[in-house]
């Protein structure tokens, strides 16, 4: 195989692997959100409960 040829294969690796970890990230950030979210909502209704 010519050597472009393999720098293109492991360049489109790369760019490959990037998008799974930012795809990865956003859906630990979109998770971690929800859950304090649901963590403030709940502290909120409990407070007006207490009232």
């Amino acid at each position: 195989m010519p050597k472009a040829a393999i720098a293109l294969a492991c360049i489109c690796l790369l760019t490959l692997s990037g998008c799974g970890n930012t795809a990865r990230g956003l859906k630990k950030d979109g998770q971690e959100t929800s859950h304090a979210l649901d963590n403030a909502t709940h502290r909120v209704l409990s407070a007006g409960a207490k009232k």
